[in-house]
């Protein structure tokens, strides 16, 4: 694996591997890698001839400056988990690199940047839009691998794709979860032992809430899964939504959409996670 911090030096590279016909995947993160990564990657392989790993965490999309500062970066275990998984390169910029000077470019992303995750972080998806398109026109990648416990994320880059006339592929992988369920997530190694014993109600819910369609309508099945985990003395849900998946506009009656996702985000102390569910599809 080749470690590249300059633009222009990764940039030279993929424009020579593209005038050979050498197909290529980009697997962006922040780092703090994991099995959800890990499984992006090897998605890309088997899809492309070269894979690409961005490792950036970047300060735009963070609207709290004490959660940026938080976040983990171990990029020593990083390097080990992306030669396991045979990465075939890391890009690791600054800064100073990916911001040289203030980008000031703003977005319109209609309506679904401003439900969920885009209500409770200003500015994040914003700042996802702005470090998305800036690998993008550095790597140039046939296709581009995200997972889906971001839900939101995706809609927004599948969005921002589109907007800005990239030939790129976004391709959705599934999320990846521990063996009580929890989402895999860069946050959960912040979690305190008491903490990490209780999370796996989350996803438990989300599961459970699945059943609670043939007799509650998506107005009473949101109550009874914010009830449940607010129960719990280590949880607190900041919001859970059930919509459309496309639109991302909520859901009052099951029979509004074929296809239909609960999107939650619960703060876990001051950790903050998030996860879905999909009721239809």
């Amino acid at each position: 694996m080749e470690i590249i911090d300059s633009r222009n030096v990764l940039q030279s590279i993929v424009k020579e591997f593209r005038l050979q016909g050498t197909s290529v995947g980009l697997v962006p993160t922040m780092g703090a890698l994991h099995e959800g990564h890990l499984s992006l990657i090897q998605c890309s392989n088997k899809e492309n001839d070269i894979t690409i790993v961005s490792i950036f965490v970047n300060p735009t999309q963070f609207n709290d400056q004490e959660d940026y500062q938080r976040y983990p970066r171990i990029i020593s275990d990083d390097i080990k988990k992306l030669e396991s998984v045979k990465c075939d390169f890391l890009f690791t910029p600054t800064k100073e690199e990916m911001y040289p000077e203030e980008d000031k470019r703003e977005f319109d992303f209609g309506n679904i940047d401003k439900v969920m995750e885009g209500s409770h972080r200003p500015g994040h998806f914003r700042g996802v839009a702005l470090i998305v398109s800036k690998l993008f026109e550095i790597v140039n990648p046939h296709k581009a691998y995200f997972g889906e416990k971001d839900f939101q994320q995706v809609a927004i880059i599948k969005h921002l794709t589109k907007q800005l006339n990239f030939d790129i592929e976004i391709i959705p992988c599934q999320i990846i979860r521990e063996k009580d369920g929890l989402a895999m997530s860069s946050r959960n190694i912040l979690l305190s032992e008491d903490q990490r014993k209780n999370v796996s109600l989350i996803s438990k819910t989300l599961f459970e809430s699945v059943n609670k369609m043939k007799l509650l309508n998506p107005t009473e099945t949101k109550e009874w899964v914010i009830r449940k985990i607010n129960e719990n003395q280590f949880l607190k849900v900041e919001y859970f939504e059930i919509v459309d998946s496309e639109t991302l506009e909520s859901v009052n009656e099951w029979s509004q959409s074929k296809n239909i996702t609960g999107c939650i985000a619960v703060h876990v102390g001051n950790i903050r996670l998030i996860d879905n569910i999909r009721f239809y599809s």
